[in-house]
């Protein structure tokens, strides 16, 4: 059985937007590792359109950034969307229940599976579905954007707190 997991980038004042901010080298690499290891991904409309810059070669690309467009390719995704009708190589729009949909992939996968995007966790957060919530804690200050938590916000407990380089902090949590 899969463990669906949140994380994203954050700042100190509990936003993402990664128009404004992006991991340095050492996190840049640390994704590139999850996104070798991971079973598959969960995106939403917004965050699938986002990461679909990857799908393409840029011959400007540093040998990290070709590593992670790599990784990226090769991991099946799926894609919450009510707007679009079809996606990109190796993702597949999810039909139907959205809670259905989800707790059918945790049951058929195992290993990790990443959700992207704050309002698509925040559904599957009221849903009781995601497992652990990673939030890599940047020293910037953005005012305003899309929350972290974009929609309930249960109640969790800490399991780890990790240095990650770059003065990012990697806070692990479950459900309480």
């Amino acid at each position: 059985m899969a463990t669906l997991v949140f994380g994203m980038n954050q700042s100190l004042d509990g936003y993402v937007n990664h128009d404004r901010f992006a991991p340095g080298p050492t996190l840049f690499c640390h994704f590139i590792e999850e996104a070798r290891t991971q079973a598959a991904s969960i995106y939403g409309r917004r965050v699938y359109e986002l990461m679909s810059y990857w799908d393409d070669d840029d011959p400007a690309w540093s040998d990290d950034e070709r590593e992670f467009a790599i990784a990226h390719r090769r991991q099946p995704k799926w894609v919450a969307s009510r707007t679009l009708t079809s996606v990109g190589p190796n993702a597949q729009l999810i039909g139907g229940d959205l809670g259905d949909a989800v707790a059918r992939l945790k049951s058929e996968l195992d290993g990790e599976i990443a959700v992207a995007g704050p309002r698509l966790a925040g559904q599957l957060t009221e849903l009781g579905l995601i497992d652990e919530y990673r939030i890599y804690l940047h020293p910037v200050v953005l005012g305003g954007g899309d929350p972290f938590f974009a929609g309930p916000r249960p109640p969790l407990r800490l399991i780890s707190a990790d240095e990650m380089g770059d003065d990012v902090l990697r806070l692990r949590y479950a459900p309480a």
